[in-house]
């Protein structure tokens, strides 16, 4: 469903430039031709840049170290090079480039569980699926439906992905989650009986404390992470006192979606910092990826 959401929006802003284009051109207008175009492709620069704005705002206190104004505009940089590359490319005309991988010999071997986050889906993961397979690793990227819903209805999608690893390697995966997906699994890992499904968790810029922006959500699971959320509470109880020793936690105090950067830690998890580093940028940093590799071996 997302993948075709987002074939017509990248479609359809592309059609409507050109259209503008066209016919402010016709009429004369050259300067509002080419400014128009340029306006509607790449007004979501201006959108990243309010984020960033907003969350040097939102900082206040926070324990965690304070962006400095360059390392923002790294940040915003490399954002807007990364967003139009997920979102308008891998995931909605490549999210089935790489398939799930259960090779035939694939017991005994660690598989890889990938959990994308809000308004994402599994092409998110293309390059780690490139190196997953190149590296003959058991692994499976999952599409969490329905896009605006629940968290709690990703519970049975994540089961059935672990459960299908699990059959296939007869090991728990490792599993890595970005931005929401995170949440997602952390939800089904509190369920009884899960205790010993999970080899690791590695999140990368997950909002385990919600995050200031949610504050603007309208849909049910970005209400779900806003600060301070019942939902947020509720989950926090169900959930063992040493689970966090299990989690690697990959954060970063330019994270434009989600902020201020000590929402993005647990208690008792290993949390490293990925300074100058945007939201979606975060997920092709070679940092998790190593990270990863190393709890395979």
């Amino acid at each position: 469903m997302l993948a075709r959401l987002q074939k017509i929006t990248t479609l359809g802003l592309l059609t409507l430039a050109l259209l503008w284009a066209l016919l402010a051109w016709r009429a004369g207008h050259v300067a509002w031709a080419l400014g128009g175009a340029l306006l509607i492709v790449f007004g979501y620069v201006a959108v990243l840049a309010v984020e960033f704005l907003l969350l040097r705002l939102a900082h206040g206190g926070d324990q965690s170290s304070r962006a400095t104004a360059g390392q923002l505009l790294r940040a915003w940089w490399g954002e807007v090079r990364a967003a139009p590359l997920v979102f308008c490319w891998r995931q909605p005309f490549r999210s089935q480039r790489w398939a799930d991988r259960l090779p035939a010999d694939a017991e005994g071997g660690r598989g890889v569980l990938l959990v994308h986050g809000f308004v994402c889906n599994r092409g998110l993961w293309n390059g780690w699926l490139a190196g997953l397979h190149a590296r003959n690793v058991p692994c499976l990227a999952v599409n969490l439906e329905p896009v605006f819903g629940s968290i709690d209805q990703y519970i049975d999608i994540i089961d059935a992905a672990v459960g299908r690893l699990q059959s296939a390697t007869g090991l728990a995966p490792l599993i890595v989650a970005h931005s929401m997906g995170g949440l997602a699994v952390r939800r089904w890992w509190a369920d009884g009986g899960n205790e010993m499904r999970v080899h690791r968790l590695i999140t990368i810029a997950t909002p385990h404390h919600g995050t200031w922006l949610a504050r603007f959500a309208l849909t049910e699971n970005g209400r779900q992470m806003r600060q301070e959320s019942p939902w947020l509470a509720a989950l926090a109880a169900r959930e063992p006192a040493q689970r966090s020793a299990r989690v690697t936690c990959y954060y970063g105090h330019c994270d434009n979606i989600v902020f201020p950067p000590s929402t993005a830690v647990l208690a008792g998890a290993d949390n490293r910092h990925l300074p100058g580093v945007a939201h979606v940028q975060m997920a092709s940093r070679p940092e998790p990826w190593q990270a990863m590799l190393a709890q395979l071996s």
